[in-house]
């Protein structure tokens, strides 16, 4: 069996992908989804995995440094043994000795064309994205490094950008390219075809 735990903050789009490939077979019985670690307790990815019957951990960060934070996080996966973390609308900055305890087994997709518009956040990349003229965008799935955006890239998909478009209706075209890509690169990470070495 091959273990993915999911760290989220947010609406838990992804993490619902997930979710739905597993049920529709794109993401094959042999992965698990095995926990969700989350910094916000109150937010729509819990309430997805509570309905999925998955595994909840939720850390409260108030008063914590990044470290102390991280390390709670990871007590909380050890019992899971994941093979591959994956970050869906994760708001923090993973620290280093996170990074090393999940080396080339942690993974994020970001809303923009990496290296263009790295370190952003949810609507303000598309809003960046509008404000430059662009007239594509899309998505990057990459490795966790050190830095912020700046890991190894595993796989980027296109979109254009419209005259009309606003950062809402971005968004949603760009969550369509995740929600169709993150589940695959999961299944191709199980299946050994990703292995990249930094």
């Amino acid at each position: 069996m091959y273990n993915v735990a999911v760290l989220a903050s947010t609406n838990g789009t992804n993490f619902q992908s997930l979710i739905d490939a597993k049920k529709s077979g794109v993401i094959h019985d042999n992965i698990n989804l095995c926990c969700l670690v989350t910094n916000k307790s109150e937010c729509g990815a819990v309430e997805k995995a509570n309905i999925a019957g998955i595994q909840v951990y939720a850390i409260d960060p108030t008063g914590k440094s990044r470290e102390e934070f991280d390390r709670e996080v990871m007590e909380a996966l050890e019992p899971c043994s994941p093979d591959l973390v994956v970050l869906g609308g994760y708001m923090r900055i993973v620290g280093e000795e996170m990074v090393k305890k999940y080396e080339n087994r942690m993974i994020n997709v970001h809303p923009s064309l990496l290296p263009k518009y790295g370190g952003g956040m949810n609507l303000d990349v598309h809003k960046a994205v509008i404000e430059a003229g662009e007239t594509e965008t899309g998505m990057t799935i990459h490795m966790i490094d050190e830095g912020v955006d700046t890991g190894a890239i595993i796989l980027q998909k296109s979109c254009k950008v419209e005259p009309e478009d606003t950062p809402e209706i971005l968004k949603n075209r760009v969550q369509t390219l995740e929600k169709e890509w993150y589940p695959k690169v999961v299944q191709m990470f199980a299946d050994d075809q990703i292995n990249i070495k930094e």
